[in-house]
């Protein structure tokens, strides 16, 4: 055990806070890509990886669906994180100071309307945390990062403002991998992903799904994606409540492998208490 935690991006990233907020006894590992924290745990250079995919304000984190049936990864933990945003800038700097923020493009519309009232300018940046690590390196009064307030922590910045963010319902959703399976009843509420390709027949998916509805089975998540750049070659993804082992899953999940040519449980885990 290397008592790590690998996560894509930089210090201070917001998946490094998720980290830090659901195994805070770990060491969080930064990886350049979500290739590099999957083979970090593979490799043994890592326990756990915590990987997003999926956020409530832009949808599916792209290539994601891909890489977790490939990654030999087992899905044991789900993690939620609210994404909060605030202005970072170096120590002494004050609101009136700052003229640029700097962060990813997806997070500067989410405080355009902040930005707007103190006129201070967005400026797009790779990443929220390395755009936190810029303006301390920088030493720049006048310019500020939008980020956690973790990255503020790690990079030695003041925190200006909280929580800036114009719609309070941005959250991120993250799945913490395994080398290892865990299917044990954990909680009361429990959680599996699978995966899986209908056959070539008529109203296959509408027959697969049936199974689930009949058998009182929710059915969290539902989405699909081409397989190896084919338009001809569908993969879904699944999310549902429960356990293979209570009775309706199990009928269900039966069902759905009649109509299916392929299917592959990813994981079986705990709800995270926000769900």
């Amino acid at each position: 055990m290397t008592n790590r935690i690998a996560f894509q991006g930089e210090l201070g990233a917001y998946s490094h806070e998720a980290c830090r907020n659901a195994r805070p006894d770990m060491e969080a590992l930064p990886c350049r890509t979500f290739e590099d924290v999957i083979e970090a745990v593979t490799s043994g250079a890592a326990d756990i990886a915590m990987l997003p995919v999926e956020n409530s304000t832009y949808g599916r984190v792209a290539d994601i669906h891909r890489l977790l049936p490939e990654s030999g990864l087992h899905i044991v933990d789900e993690a939620f994180l609210r994404v909060h945003i605030n202005l970072l800038a170096v120590p002494g700097a004050k609101l009136a100071d700052v003229k640029e923020a700097f962060s990813h493009i997806v997070l500067l519309p989410q405080c355009a309307g902040f930005l707007r009232e103190h006129g201070i300018k967005g400026r797009v940046s790779s990443d929220n945390a390395r755009a936190a690590r810029e303006v301390a390196e920088a030493a720049d009064k006048s310019h500020a990062a939008l980020a956690s307030e973790l990255a503020g922590e790690v990079y030695g910045l003041t925190v200006l403002a909280r929580h800036i963010e114009d719609h309070a319902h941005n959250t991120t959703r993250f799945l913490i991998m395994s080398r290892e399976a865990d299917t044990s009843r954990r909680d009361g509420t429990m959680m599996t992903t699978f995966v899986f390709r209908v056959r070539n027949i008529p109203a296959a998916l509408y027959k697969a799904m049936g199974g689930f509805a009949t058998n009182g089975v929710n059915m969290t998540k539902l989405e699909s994606y081409m397989v190896d750049g084919s338009f001809t070659a569908t993969q879904f993804y699944a999310d549902i409540e429960g356990h293979p082992d209570d009775p309706g899953v199990a009928q269900a999940m039966e069902e759905l492998d009649y109509f299916t040519s392929y299917m592959k449980i990813l994981g079986t885990y705990p709800a995270d208490r926000p769900r």
